[in-house]
C-alpha cells in the first residue's frame, strides 16, 4: 500500500492529504495554521491502515452496540446507531468520520480562527467566536449554506445518485447540516435513498456489486440513470425524502436539509440557505466568504 502523502496546494493556504481512496483538502486560518497542518498530517498517516484492519466488520450491517478499535471506526458506528433499524453499514459514514477525526487534531492547535476538512464534499469545520463559514450547495445553483460560531452545527454533507457514492434513490442531491460531518454523511445518504420512485420505467438501477464487487451494498439496486419525470412524480419523490428529513430534524439528528430533484427542491429544518448568488458556484467549493 502506498504511503500517505501531504502537500500544500499552489495557493499556499490549503493542505492536500492523500492516501489510497482518501483525498482531503484542509484549510486553517490564524496563528496556529502551521501547527494545525503538522497535527493533521501526522494523524492522517495511520487512518487508512486503521480502517482496513476493521474493514470486514465495517462493511457488515450495522448493529447497535458494536465495538470497534479505531477512532474513525468508532465515529462511524456512533453516527449509524440511530439508523440500525434500517439496512445501513458503518461505511455510510466513513467520509464524514475521517473529516471529523482530522478536524479534532487540528482543533488542538492554539490561536486558530477557523478550519475545515473537506473529504470529497463531506466537510467538518471549526469556528472560533465571531467566525462563520460559507459552502456552496448542489441543490440550488448559486446557493450557499452559511453557518456561524453561535450554532451547534459543525458538519455538512451531500449525497445523490450521480455523486461519488452509490444511492438507492433518485435525488440529484441532498445537502445536510448536522453536529458533525459523520452524522451529516449518514443522514444525507439515508434521505437521498428515500427520495425515490420504486420501479419507475425511466430510472435505471443495477446491483451495487456489478459496479463494485466489494461494495457493502451487495445485491441492492443502486441508481445509475434518472430520465424524464412528470412534475407530480418529482413532487412525490421529494415528499418521500422530506418525511425522512423531517424525522431526522425532529429527533435532533440533523439541523436541516435541502433536497433537490430535477428543477425542484425542498428545504427542511433550519434556514440553511443564507444567500443565493446570481452565478452558479462549483459544488465542492468551500470558502470563508
Amino acid at each position: 500500500m502506498e504511503c500517505a502523502q501531504a502537500s500544500l496546494l499552489a495557493d499556499g493556504r490549503r493542505l492536500h492529504l492523500h492516501h489510497g481512496p482518501i483525498d482531503l483538502i484542509v484549510e486553517a486560518s490564524g496563528a496556529g495554521r502551521t501547527d494545525a497542518y503538522v497535527r493533521a498530517t501526522k494523524r492522517f498517516e495511520s487512518i487508512l491502515n486503521e480502517l482496513v484492519a476493521e474493514l470486514p466488520m465495517l462493511r457488515m450491517r450495522a448493529q447497535k452496540g458494536a465495538i470497534f478499535s479505531g477512532a474513525v471506526a468508532r465515529r462511524m458506528q456512533q453516527a449509524v446507531e440511530p439508523y440500525c433499524d434500517k439496512f445501513v453499514t458503518p461505511m455510510i459514514a466513513v467520509a464524514g468520520a475521517v473529516a471529523d477525526e482530522i478536524l479534532e487534531q487540528i482543533q488542538q492547535s492554539p490561536d486558530l480562527e477557523k478550519a475545515y476538512v473537506n473529504n470529497g464534499g463531506d466537510v467538518a469545520f471549526y469556528l472560533a467566536d465571531g467566525q462563520h463559514v460559507s459552502a456552496a450547495i448542489a441543490a440550488l445553483p448559486g446557493g450557499r449554506i452559511t453557518l456561524d460560531s453561535s450554532g451547534s452545527y459543525h458538519g455538512i454533507a451531500t449525497s445523490g445518485w450521480s455523486g461519488r457514492s452509490y444511492s438507492l434513490g433518485i435525488a440529484d442531491s441532498v445537502s445536510v447540516v448536522a453536529k458533525d460531518a459523520a452524522s451529516a454523511d449518514v443522514a444525507a445518504t439515508m434521505i437521498a435513498n428515500a427520495v425515490n420512485l420504486p420501479n419507475h420505467p425511466h430510472v435505471t438501477r443495477v446491483p451495487a456489486v456489478e459496479l463494485s464487487p466489494d461494495s457493502d451494498l451487495g445485491d441492492l439496486d443502486v441508481t445509475t440513470y434518472v430520465g424524464d419525470l412528470s412534475d407530480v412524480e418529482i413532487r412525490s419523490a421529494l415528499h418521500n425524502g422530506s418525511g425522512i428529513a423531517q424525522a431526522c430534524v425532529d429527533q435532533n439528528l440533523i439541523g436541516g436539509a435541502i433536497l433537490q430533484l430535477k428543477q425542484e427542491y425542498r428545504q427542511i429544518g433550519v434556514p440553511v440557505i443564507q444567500q443565493v448568488c446570481s452565478k452558479p458556484i462549483p459544488e465542492q467549493e468551500l470558502s470563508y466568504a
